[in-house]
């Protein structure tokens, strides 16, 4: 009996310590699809930045506003998210990858606006406060023994309010709402950083059962989810530390 209770208990702890490498490799390839998105995006940017020919295609610079095809390029990546993530089941690794990398071009040509309103020591600053607080809200996320699913839901409740009073004040133009709306969303994005680290790395000790392709395609999604959070997190600070040019 003790010898079956001493068995039982080894396999229990070989099991959880099998379920941890587990978790620790689909976290890195996560955050390895997340880093390659993000290079995509900051060098696609920088080319259209960098390019006054490609900018006057996305930017009309008369009238002050974006051009029809600047409005296809920032509202395409909200068509790919959607179809990524409803797509899971039907779609192939590799065409989950080709819409990834699709999406952070995209995404970058959207983003060359900022480098083109705000001063390039700004945008650097922010992105290493981004990176920062990133850093520090996964690790966070990732080593805390609380449960953050009631915290997530908060947060996702929270982002849904965030977006309705972006919409109203699409049309208000308040500015006083506008410096909430950033506030608000700095806080959001940085709660989520920790709940969706966390419910990854839940997701990957899980995982052992699950195909190679599966593995593959939920940490493309998981490295979606995760440079979302991180670009919004971006933007939102860029309202508070960017230098307009």
């Amino acid at each position: 009996m003790f010898e079956n209770a001493n068995n039982g208990g080894f396999y229990a702890a070989k099991q959880g310590s099998q379920d941890v490498t587990v978790a620790k490799t689909f976290m890195t390839q996560v955050f390895g699809w997340m880093t390659m998105a993000m290079f995509v995006t900051a060098v696609t940017a920088y080319w259209f930045a960098s390019t006054p020919s490609l900018m006057t295609s996305l930017f009309n610079y008369e009238t002050g506003g974006m051009s029809g095809l600047g409005w296809v390029v920032t509202l395409a990546p909200i068509g790919f998210v959607l179809l990524m993530s409803f797509g899971f089941q039907k779609l192939s690794p590799a065409v989950l990858t080709l819409l990834f990398v699709a999406f952070a071009v995209l995404m970058g040509m959207s983003l060359s606006f900022v480098l083109y309103v705000y001063t390039a020591g700004s945008v650097f600053k922010t992105f290493a406060v981004t990176a920062l607080m990133f850093g520090v809200m996964a690790v966070t996320g990732y080593t805390t023994k609380t449960d953050l699913t009631k915290f997530g839901s908060i947060m996702m409740m929270g982002l849904v309010g965030l977006m309705i009073a972006m919409l109203v004040n699409f049309f208000m133009k308040s500015s006083m709402m506008d410096y909430i709306i950033s506030i608000i969303g700095v806080l959001i994005f940085t709660g989520l950083t920790a709940y969706d680290v966390q419910r990854l790395k839940n997701m990957g000790s899980g995982i052992g059962a699950s195909g190679e392709d599966n593995v593959r395609k939920l940490s493309i999604l998981g490295a979606l989810t995760l440079y979302l959070d991180f670009i919004n997190l971006f933007i939102f600070l860029l309202r508070f530390l960017g230098d307009r040019k």
